[in-house]
């Protein structure tokens, strides 16, 4: 609009002989002349196709996921039929290209799956996350032709992928990791443990990063695709977990992994910045999690609150409560603005980072308080394992830890506000 109309730049002094009537006539017509469709669309407003694709997965939560979720945490296994109904809605592969059998949707609508399907369950949602933003969209993005004809089509279809930077000894510092891999002829042979691995029990494909180069340092961190039936791949335990307990957790050992040189994915030498740049994406897939969870357990207490009475009406009735539950949906709220705009962002092609940890710092501490404040209001029901509530307060633990730690998010907000600040 400022634009079109030049105003910015004719006006000097704001305020005129006039009062400041003039510029503000001008700013008025100028508003005015714009029609509708150019107008800024309102943040949370979705386009024709997303709603479609939200309505889409909230039926399969409801009908395909939820009869499903006491007994897949119980058991701390996906159930198979659960697994299909992701990948026969396209789920999986969200923005692979059509011609690679994927969906063909945007980094959104990829977020708005996480969402939903994280009112549900956020442990089938982590795996719908990890595939969407950091496998897929690594070889998508970096991928040879070769790669993305061999395995889109199978991401997008029948295959989950897992991503293997975590060790033992490198964890918030990412670029300590001692997996090695050494060049042998045409082959690069792979040694080293990685360490709380999500969906690596499920897994058909592993982006490992490796150091090629350890007199480089972090300069030497290469990504290697490394299929689950290579000989020296094993798969340790699940670890036993507090929550997400469907969604598999484990070691990936290497032992004398050989894989081709046309296995490496993206440039030698660049893990660093594949494993740093595309983070970025999986924390605001991450921050969706969260305040999707959040979500799902508010929408599962309000009507509770509704019903339930106590001398002589409802919980909710009491203002207290009320003040209470306000605050709460407030903050739910703020968080999806917060990850609504980091996507946005992202689409453009603008720089997202600073966006996507304040959504990821802050949707994991919505998350803390709203599944807290939701069993304090239900009390003893939602303490018990018939109520959906205990399982999303030990879910959410997890949103402050994992894809960079909530002080790990504060450190990055507070780099971009001293660059800001140009000191």
């Amino acid at each position: 609009m400022m634009r079109r109309c030049g105003i910015l730049a004719k006006v000097r002094p704001l305020v005129d002989g006039t009062g400041g009537k003039g510029c503000l006539s001008k700013i008025s017509a100028c508003t005015l002349s714009l029609d509708a469709s150019s107008k800024p669309a309102p943040l949370t407003a979705l386009t024709e196709d997303e709603l479609v694709l939200k309505d889409m997965v909230s039926k399969v939560a409801s009908q395909r996921i939820a009869p499903l979720v006491k007994k897949m945490d119980q058991e701390g296994k996906f159930d198979p039929s659960v697994l299909e109904a992701l990948f026969e809605n396209g789920l999986m592969g969200v923005e692979i290209e059509q011609e690679y059998g994927g969906s063909g949707l945007s980094f959104m609508s990829s977020i708005i799956v996480v969402e939903e399907l994280s009112k549900v369950d956020p442990a089938v949602a982590v795996y719908v996350d990890i595939q969407n933003t950091l496998i897929n969209a690594l070889i998508r993005k970096i991928g040879t032709p070769e790669q993305k004809k061999r395995f889109l089509p199978l991401l997008a279809q029948k295959m989950g992928g897992s991503f293997c930077l975590s060790e033992p000894q490198s964890g918030s510092d990412a670029f300590a990791l001692k997996t090695v891999a050494k060049k042998d002829g045409n082959d690069f042979v792979i040694n080293g443990t990685k360490m709380w691995i999500s969906n690596s029990d499920v897994a058909g494909v592993f982006l490992v990063m490796a150091n090629a180069n350890p007199s480089a340092g972090y300069r030497g961190i290469t990504c290697f695709i490394v299929e689950r039936d290579t000989p020296g791949v094993s798969i340790g335990k699940k670890e036993d977990k507090l929550g997400m307990r469907a969604s598999g957790t484990c070691m990936v050992h290497f032992d004398n992994v050989r894989v081709p040189e046309a296995n490496i994915l993206g440039e030698f030498g660049h893990g660093y910045k594949y494993a740093a740049g595309f983070l970025n994406e999986g924390r605001i897939g991450i921050a969706a999690q969260m305040v999707g969870l959040a979500q799902g357990c508010f929408d599962a207490t309000i009507p509770y609150l509704l019903e339930r009475k106590q001398f002589g009406q409802s919980v909710f009735s009491f203002q207290g409560m009320q003040h209470q539950i306000a605050q709460v949906a407030t903050q739910i709220e703020c968080t999806r603005l917060l990850v609504y705009n980091a996507a946005r962002l992202q689409e453009t092609g603008a720089n997202f980072i600073k966006q996507a940890a304040m959504a990821k710092y802050y949707a994991a501490d919505v998350a803390l308080l709203a599944t807290s404040r939701c069993i304090d209001w239900a009390g003893g029901v939602a303490f018990t394992k018939d109520f959906p509530q205990e399982k999303f307060y030990r879910d959410c633990k997890v949103g402050t830890i994992y894809e960079g730690t909530s002080n790990i998010q504060l450190n990055t907000i507070a780099k971009f506000i001293q660059k800001d600040y140009g000191q």
